[in-house]
């Protein structure tokens, strides 16, 4: 485990690691944000809300009123030998409109604001559960170098799939992660169930830690 957990009545204490992965202190972890139940059908419902919510639904078909095209029938109705035909933009023919296509929609919905919390506290105790939390001191970058970064996630463990939550904005540390394609650096308010699941390690400062449990607890 990247940090050590010990829990009784209270809070979890949990280890706090610096950038080369030795002990910087610890920090004492909600449970009731980081040891909540596991409940996978608020993770599915939660996460199937956020891929709704970024669907573009922009795909569209035109009816045969949208078509262009004259209005004539095209041939007298009999004595001709063949089908009997209106006119050209029927959804019959060739170039003509298309019977219930799809139209411009928003595939969202609603969730309540309880579901999605204790979602996000689910994850975070999964995280945890299967020892995948990491917690720093603190996280600064010199410049904006992704090899930078990449450096700092090795030295304390996470690997190259990692979600990494800092306390505020940070450009310098925010536009390094812009080209890992498994990395992805989340501000403590933009935490959420799809991007904790979606990576391997969940790295999180000291000051982000608290601030994830001021909102959740």
């Amino acid at each position: 485990m990247e940090g050590e957990k010990t829990t009784g009545s209270g809070p979890i204490t949990f280890d706090v690691m610096d950038a080369h992965k030795n002990p910087a202190g610890k920090i004492e972890l909600d449970p009731a944000v980081f040891d909540a139940p596991v409940k996978t059908h608020l993770l599915h419902e939660v996460v199937v809300y956020q891929e709704a919510k970024h669907r573009r639904g922009t795909a569209c078909t035109k009816t045969r009123a949208e078509v262009a095209g004259a209005n004539k029938k095209l041939y007298r109705q009999k004595g001709t030998g063949r089908a009997r035909a209106g006119e050209l933009r029927s959804p019959v023919r060739r170039g003509g409109g298309v019977v219930f296509g799809p139209k411009p929609r928003d595939f969202g919905f609603k969730v309540g604001k309880k579901v999605k919390k204790a979602a996000l506290r689910s994850a975070l105790s999964a995280k945890l559960k299967e020892e995948k939390l990491i917690v720093v001191d603190e996280l600064k970058l010199t410049k904006v170098k992704t090899k930078l970064l990449l450096d700092w996630l090795a030295g304390v463990g996470a690997g190259r799939s990692a979600l990494v939550v800092i306390p505020a904005a940070d450009q310098t540390v925010e536009l390094s992660a812009r080209n890992l394609r498994k990395v992805k650096v989340l501000r403590a308010q933009g935490i959420n169930v799809r991007d904790i699941l979606l990576h391997d390690k969940l790295v999180l400062t000291r000051e982000a830690a608290v601030k994830i449990q001021e909102a959740l607890a």
